[in-house]
């Protein structure tokens, strides 16, 4: 393969003027007045401290634990005096050449708007700061296409790893990525055998019907969300099997897929509530399409929770401050970042890891059970 052509060397005038040479005791490399200081290496720390770049290499390591194994605690104080006084940052760039790591981890969510995927990622970043680790997140939109697109910059950037938010069940993507050997894990969606960390929705569906038949509704409707996100399929599949086991069938009219913004939620409620009879309980498997929803139900005059009672999914900071306080599932969403980061790192350091599904929590609310006179 042909190699490009260098750049021209660049022409340096040089001073000819004698200077001192550097100064073990000062800590500091002389330079001529006025001229760019040089960025401060770590040959240059270790001539400085008198010790050997290895030494020097190992203290500064942040992922080092334990420096004292390498050198005494005098010595470590000085290489980090001699640092911090010159300002020496590491340079990841050449720390991923020698280690073929880049310390570098992509996320991709469909909308990083959305409140949910948000703290997600929060979690995700939180986590891997504290590891010394960078991640970048990017929008594929829920578009396939853009996924795959988007996907192969993160790679063309040599990420260690990837995290997947947007995760569509019966796409083929992601086999394809696991039989290139990439390392990913999904978060927040599950697809097929994939390793993942996710809230167990289908507990969380079941707590929704759990709840509902508790408290005596029996013609449940759901908005469902997306039908290529395990969330709405999931969450669906729980509150079905939660009446169907208590001997109460959910037509397949009752259920409407959509999406899981409050537009969403208001298109598909007034498609519920177009002719009566009216169902006593609706179950959105987003707040914000429990919100739109709830405007649906305002405008037919229908009374929350008396006439119809409402329920959520997520536990978002909104659903606890709307007029009428909203019943929902709250997903653990800060923790299930922190984990998929976790396990990715894990997966990475050649450990035994596995999917996560983490516990979710029914909040009651008076969208569901009125309050007592």
């Amino acid at each position: 393969m042909a190699t490009a052509p260098s750049d021209p060397p660049l022409r340096i005038e040089q001073d000819t003027t004698p200077s001192a040479p550097p100064s073990a005791n000062s800590g500091a490399p002389a330079r001529r007045s006025g001229a760019p200081r040089r960025p401060m290496t770590q040959r240059m720390i270790a001539e400085l401290a008198g010790v050997s770049v290895t030494t020097v290499s190992r203290v500064l390591n942040e992922r080092e634990t334990q420096p004292d194994r390498w050198a005494s605690p005098e010595t470590i104080a000085s290489i980090l005096e001699i640092a911090k006084a010159n300002g020496y940052r590491r340079n990841p760039h050449a720390a991923s050449l020698r280690t073929s790591r880049s310390d570098l981890v992509g996320v991709l969510v469909p909308r990083l708007q959305d409140f949910v995927l948000a703290t997600i990622y929060e979690g995700i970043d939180e986590a891997a700061t504290e590891r010394g680790i960078s991640t970048f997140v990017t929008n594929s939109l829920d578009d396939p296409e853009q996924q795959r697109i988007r996907t192969q910059s993160m790679l063309d950037r040599r990420v260690d790893g990837l995290i997947f938010g947007d995760a569509h069940l019966d796409d083929p993507f992601l086999d394809e990525l696991a039989a290139e050997g990439v390392s990913f894990v999904l978060t927040s969606r599950r697809a097929g055998d994939h390793l993942s960390v996710t809230c167990d929705d289908l507990a969380g569906g079941r707590l929704v019907a759990e709840h509902l038949l508790e408290i005596g509704r029996r013609d449940v409707a759901i908005l469902a969300g997306l039908p290529f996100a395990s969330t709405a399929r999931e969450r669906t599949q729980g509150v079905v099997e939660g009446f169907r086991e208590a001997g109460f069938e959910i037509p397949p009219e009752r259920i409407i897929y959509n999406g899981f913004d409050a537009a969403a939620g208001r298109e598909a409620a007034e498609q519920l509530f177009a002719t009566a009879p009216y169902p006593d309980a609706v179950f959105a498997t987003n707040d914000f399409a429990a919100i739109g929803a709830m405007g649906v139900l305002r405008d037919k005059g229908l009374r929350i929770p008396e006439d119809v009672a409402l329920v959520g999914y997520n536990d978002t900071p909104i659903a606890a401050s709307i007029g009428t306080p909203l019943t929902t599932v709250r997903s653990p969403m800060h923790e299930m970042g922190r984990e998929a980061l976790t396990t990715l790192l894990g997966l990475l350091a050649g450990k035994e890891v596995a999917s996560k599904r983490l516990t979710p929590e029914l909040v009651v609310r008076a969208s569901t059970v009125a309050a007592s006179h």
